[in-house]
Formats: structure tokens, C-alpha cells, sequence
């Protein structure tokens, strides 16, 4: 005689076959308990940064590099970069604060993750402190600029295809009292700003007599950022 043929355990569904391993874990997995609003932010919190917040970091001190290049600042990028730096700040706050809590192993193994945004941070603002970002800009524009000062009359606005010089679009050439005034599109955060090129020096941070309600700040050499207070 053969030997008799289990049967397969479990009851078969009507009309079907038996159920399968896969089809009991996947029945398990439905009627295990959801996990609580507690248990999902340490879960979230004890994952080191990675693919999407430390690039946003980054998109985010770009960001304010940039609106520190500009005279006067950008209203725009300013205000992107504000908010976006402090949203990225209260959300690293908040998971190193849980993973100091429940995950301190896995701050250690992944210590270069959670010290890259701090470092993109301090370095956004040690060159922003130390105007990098603006003199650079000036530095790479300045031979554009200056040939751009010598074809203009003493009042000349350009015409749109004419506007970029060097790294700055260009709308407006004046002079004052010696002084050229190179008017940057969109640039100033609420008041009209721009680059001013001036052989002589000017005194900053105050209302020069003769030059209306500018206010200078001196940028490199012979360059300054104007205001139109």
C-alpha cells in the first residue's frame, strides 16, 4: 500500500483552495494593531537624515547665498530661504531631540548625517556674516560693469535684452556727483537698492549730501551697495 497523503492543514475557502503562508501573513499583518501617532514619530525621529531633508539643507543655504549676493537683498529669495531654514530647524530640532530619547545608538553610528545640516547652517552664515557671496558676485561683474559705465550716458535705461552684465541684470545707469549708479533688477528687500562705483570714497551708512536719500555700504575696492531710503 502507499503511503496516505497529508491533507493540508486549515480549512479551505468555498469553492477555493486551501490558503497559502503568504495569505496568512498578509491576514495577520490586517488585524495587527496600527501603530499610535507616538510610535510613528520615534520611528521617524530614530532614521538619521537623509535623501530629502539633508539636499533641502542645502536648496535652502543656496537659497540665502544667493539673496545675500544681491545689493540690498531679495524680497523673494529672502523670504524662501527664511522660512524654509525655519521649518528644516524646527523639524531637526524635533527628531534629535526624540533620538537623544529612545535612539542614541543610532545618533553615533550616523554621526556625519546629523552633523551635516549644523555645518551646512554655519557655513550659510559665516559667509553671509563676511559678505562672500555679494563680493564675489561684484568681483566676477566688475569688468562688464565698468565697460558698461563707459558706453552710458548720464542717465540710461536699458532695454531688457540689453540687461544682464556680468552676473547682475542691469536695468538703470546714472551718475551722481561722480558716482555711478547701476539700479539691480528686484533688487532690496523693501527698499529700491543697487551697486554704485565710486573712484573716491564715500561715507557709508549715512545721507551723503548731494545724493538725495541714498545710504551707501561699501562692498570691495572701489564698489558700494546704494539704498533709496
Amino acid at each position: 500500500m502507499s503511503a496516505a497523503t497529508p491533507e493540508p492543514t486549515g480549512s479551505a475557502p468555498q469553492g477555493g483552495q486551501p490558503g497559502t503562508g503568504e495569505e496568512s501573513v498578509a491576514k495577520l499583518i490586517s488585524i495587527a494593531p496600527k501603530p499610535t501617532l507616538a510610535q510613528r514619530l520615534i520611528s521617524w525621529a530614530s532614521r538619521p537624515p537623509g535623501t530629502l531633508y539633508l539636499p533641502s539643507c542645502v536648496i535652502v543655504a543656496l537659497v540665502l547665498l544667493y539673496e545675500d549676493s544681491v545689493p540690498g537683498g531679495h524680497l523673494t529669495s529672502f523670504v524662501l530661504g527664511l522660512g524654509g531654514g525655519a521649518f528644516l530647524a524646527t523639524m531637526g530640532a524635533l527628531r534629535l531631540g526624540i533620538a537623544m530619547t529612545v535612539a542614541r545608538p543610532m545618533i553615533r553610528y550616523y554621526w556625519l548625517r546629523w552633523i551635516t545640516p549644523p555645518l551646512v547652517a554655519l557655513v550659510t552664515v559665516v559667509l553671509s556674516l563676511a559678505d562672500v557671496p555679494l563680493q564675489a558676485r561684484v568681483d566676477a561683474s566688475a569688468v562688464d560693469l565698468l565697460q558698461l559705465r563707459k558706453t552710458s550716458d548720464a542717465s540710461t535705461v536699458l532695454l531688457p535684452e540689453e540687461r544682464w552684465t556680468g552676473f547682475y541684470p542691469i536695468s538703470e545707469v546714472t551718475e551722481r556727483e561722480g558716482v555711478t549708479l547701476f539700479t539691480v533688477e528686484d533688487a532690496g528687500v523693501l527698499k529700491k537698492s543697487g551697486l554704485a562705483y565710486s573712484p573716491e570714497e564715500l561715507p557709508t551708512d549715512v545721507f551723503v549730501p548731494g545724493h538725495g536719500n541714498l545710504v551707501y555700504e561699501h562692498i570691495t575696492g572701489d564698489w558700494y551697495s546704494w539704498t533709496d531710503y
